[in-house]
């Protein structure tokens, strides 16, 4: 009968260390060192975690942040929720959540493919059997191990073929359970997703539930790469490093090189994690571009089709209606928009909506007027590229509506909504300007892009954008302009503001397709 060491030597000869199994290490431990650091930067900007909806004031079950939320909407806003991590903690740091956004949706498609490829040739090449185990004494194994663990012992050599049984159950557990996992809960963050298929959120709880379990998630990952890099050097290390490194069974002649691999490899790519941060700041409007830039073909094949049909289906009743629903910002001051306070002070009752731009003979619109066109009720998710979400009850008149008042002229191939309100600060530094959106014709024409002057069946309030706020759910929050000046048509959202799409595409290094 053969020797329990020389069985687990020629288990592990036999299913070996290929190159492809150590790139594809590697390669998991850079990208999950990218999204988690990203995923920190996004966090921050809303650092509270919820198992429902409405995110209201001391419903979390989890925060980090010492701040309380009054219960008066707009005595405390999302904005100042944020908080600033430095760029060795989080990517790239310093309250760049657009940057970190970008990093995040770019890298998550790589990781994806990585583990497809790992997946694939795991199965493939018989190395399954590393990790799925096949006989149900593996759980008796397991306990086993634990005892030992539990004990500060180590199982000896024999117990690894070429893990032990509690291993190859938790590595199983990540493979074929977290990771999967992390990838169905990150399609819930998407206003686009949870629109056009309102179902899929309902599987994990509701848009907060999946977002909470996607943090468990990484949680559940940061701990498990610190105990598994723990035991690779503290539980026969000689062996093991070999054995990954070399792709070898142990030979004393090879730890050297082994040790090396292990040092070299590490450093790099904790270098990689910072430079990625601190390139990513030395040019962020060329960050932003290069980044999303990468993304935009995926993202005009998979989500570009999807609108949101919450008011078709009735996903939402009355009874939905969030009781807080947070803010991002306060109202125009005297500063920013004497005109404004002017019409509100007179109830808005000498208010007109512009509608113009490149179009044959320009118009403008009282609230009334808008009324007598058209409208529709619509009670939806507010989603927040924050983390937060609300819902609310939205009347008003879809924007297709307004635009058929006109006739556009060749070339217009864009709608920009502008506010009276103004940006809170501008990429270079110069004097704050309105704040606008850009939108695609099929943007503005969905059904559920709509210029509310109602909320839960009152008049739009001032804190959500009175006396007109768009509406466009298949985007997030920063997309839907409060305090609406005008509606225009123009032929290159290139040629407006900074030419990114937006303020905040402009100013906060977002993407123009707020879909994700």
């Amino acid at each position: 009968m053969m020797h329990p060491i020389l069985q687990a030597a020629t288990s592990s000869t036999e299913l070996g260390f290929p190159w492809w199994l150590q790139v594809t290490h590697l390669v998991n431990f850079l990208f999950l060192g990218l999204l988690v650091r990203s995923g920190w930067e996004i966090l921050a900007s809303h650092p509270r975690l919820y198992w429902r909806n409405d995110c209201g004031p001391d419903t979390e079950w989890l925060k980090f942040t010492k701040d309380k939320v009054p219960s008066e909407i707009g005595a405390f806003t999302a904005r100042d929720d944020q908080r600033d991590l430095h760029p060795l903690i989080s990517l790239p740091g310093r309250a760049k959540i657009g940057i970190g956004r970008a990093w995040h949706g770019l890298i998550t498609t790589l990781w994806v493919l990585n583990g497809l490829i790992y997946v694939v040739l795991l199965f493939g090449t018989g190395q399954w059997r590393r990790l799925i185990p096949t006989s149900w004494s593996v759980f008796p194994e397991a306990w086993d191990s634990l005892k030992i663990y539990a004990g500060f012992g180590v199982p000896s050599i024999e117990h690894f073929q070429p893990y032990d049984a509690l291993q190859q159950l938790m590595y199983t557990f990540v493979v074929f359970v977290l990771a999967p996992l992390m990838i169905v809960t990150g399609p819930v963050m998407s206003p686009a997703v949870v629109g056009r298929y309102p179902w899929y959120p309902k599987l994990f709880g509701g848009r907060q539930a999946a977002r909470s379990l996607h943090f468990l998630g990484m949680a559940f990952f940061v701990v498990f790469a610190v105990m598994h890099v723990a035991l690779v050097l503290l539980v026969h290390r000689e062996h093991n490093l070999v054995h990954m490194m070399m792709g070898e069974e142990y030979d004393a002649a090879l730890v050297g090189q082994a040790v090396t691999r292990v040092i070299v490899g590490v450093v790099v790519v904790v270098a990689l994690w910072i430079a990625a941060s601190y390139v990513s700041l030395i040019d962020v409007r060329k960050s932003q571009r290069v980044l999303y830039g990468l993304q935009a073909p995926i993202k005009k094949l998979v989500l570009n089709p999807m609108t949101s049909r919450q008011r078709a289906r009735q996903v939402f009743t009355e009874d939905d209606i969030s009781p807080f629903h947070w803010v991002n910002t306060r109202p125009p001051d005297l500063s920013q928009s004497p005109e404004w306070l002017a019409l509100r002070d007179g109830g808005f009752r000498d208010f007109r909506l512009e509608v113009g731009g490149l179009v044959r003979e320009p118009r403008s619109f009282s609230l009334d007027e808008l009324r007598e066109i058209a409208a529709q009720d619509q009670i939806t998710m507010h989603t927040c590229m924050q983390g937060w979400t609300g819902i609310a009850k939205w009347s008003g008149i879809p924007l297709r509506e307004v635009l058929a008042q006109v006739e556009p002229l060749e070339g217009a191939d864009y709608v920009m909504i502008e506010s009276f309100g103004t940006a809170q600060h501008m990429h270079d530094g110069r004097p704050v300007e309105p704040y606008y959106t850009v939108l695609t014709k099929a943007m503005a024409m969905e059904d559920e892009t709509i210029l509310a002057w109602g909320m839960n069946g009152a008049p739009l309030p001032e804190m959500y954008g009175a006396p007109l706020r768009l509406r466009t759910e298949s985007m997030h929050g920063y997309k839907m302009v409060k305090w609406v000046r005008s509606v225009s048509w123009i032929h290159d959202y290139k040629e407006v503001g900074d030419g990114m799409g937006g303020t905040r595409e402009d100013s906060g290094y977002q993407d123009m397709d707020a879909r994700i």
